[in-house]
């Protein structure tokens, strides 16, 4: 039977945050020590990546030491530099002669307009490194404004001035000794639901109430043909993002990891509406550790559902920050 799984059923990875709440940035990282398989999947119009093409099934590296997730734009590449270092140092990586060559993919989302102008770096990125070896595996992560997510919101369709503050969720299943957990920040254009289909955060009204989504793109629309400067500007950088990664302690290929993290965008697609827009450059990876025999399917259905639900803890264990309120007060206000 199903059951719900945490990171201390995957001792093959270390998880870590950092972040700068004055500033609203910060970066997670995911450490796999002895190298995992890893894939990835991006769909959305406006990405900030590092080395996705090295996991393209028919490249050669097999094994990935780390993936980042962070603020800052594509400023917040520069935390991975650091991870790179941080991991280097501890010896861990491709051996090259007297050198190791850690190899780090990661992604990053907008949160430039949050807080300061700030973006996560090299530092940072070895600060989000060191702590997930700091961190026992027993240890529960973090959730909420926290790491990736410490600047993240949603529900940007009418302006930032209209959005709610999100931040980064957990989510873990198991079956039998297969066990997935899903970690995303979400920083999405669109609005966020629960399982039941509840607009939980998201573009709010004139009273505070989270809209609907087709409602907001019809003023949206409005505003944009009456040319009256209420409608949000149109081009320059792409302000959202929903990045995540999922982690299993399957046997996977890369071809199966990219199917995975492929099928997750699912549980993207169920959660967030509208995602995988022009002005989102949503990601999933899939990091597998290959201690135990699956069958693909079973681990893509599991790692849908923990996305889901990590999803939605991103929403739920966010505090209200920046002028933003979050999910758990406009409960508070009814």
């Amino acid at each position: 039977m199903f059951r719900t799984a945490s990171l201390a059923d995957l001792p093959a990875f270390r998880c870590g945050h950092a972040q700068d709440p004055r500033a609203a940035t910060g970066c997670t990282v995911v450490v796999a020590p002895e190298g995992a398989v890893c894939g990835v999947d991006v769909r959305g119009g406006g990405p900030a990546t590092r080395e996705t093409d090295l996991l393209r099934p028919e490249n050669m590296i097999e094994a990935v030491h780390a993936v980042v997730l962070a603020g800052g734009s594509a400023f917040g590449l520069a935390a991975s530099a650091g991870v790179m270092d941080e991991l280097a140092a501890r010896g861990i990586g491709f051996p090259v002669e007297g050198a190791r060559v850690p190899i780090v993919v990661g992604a990053c989302l907008f949160d430039l307009l949050v807080g300061e102008n700030a973006h996560p770096d090299a530092a940072m990125g070895a600060e989000a490194c060191a702590a997930a070896f700091a961190r026992t595996p027993e240890e529960p992560l973090a959730e909420g404004n926290v790491g990736a997510g410490c600047g993240a919101t949603v529900g940007k369709l009418l302006g930032g001035g209209r959005a709610m503050k999100a931040g980064l969720g957990i989510c873990g299943l198991a079956l039998g000794e297969l066990a997935v957990v899903a970690v995303v920040a979400v920083n999405a254009l669109g609005n966020v639901r629960d399982e039941d289909g509840a607009w939980i955060a998201g573009c709010r009204d004139d009273e505070g109430h989270v809209m609907d989504p087709l409602a907001a793109f019809g003023a949206m629309a409005a505003a944009a043909a009456a040319g009256d400067g209420t409608a949000p500007a149109a081009g320059g950088p792409c302000a959202n993002t929903t990045i995540g990664v999922v982690l299993t302690n399957a046997r996977l290929t890369k071809a199966q990891a990219t199917k995975t993290a492929s099928t997750v965008h699912d549980a993207y697609a169920r959660a967030i509406k509208p995602v995988h827009t022009l002005n989102d450059g949503d990601t999933v990876f899939a990091f597998a550790s290959g201690e135990v025999e699956a069958l693909p399917d079973a681990v893509s259905v599991l790692a849908c559902e923990a996305m889901q639900g990590a999803i939605v803890r991103a929403v739920c264990q966010a505090e209200g920050a920046c002028g933003l309120p979050a999910a758990r007060d406009l409960v508070a206000g009814r």
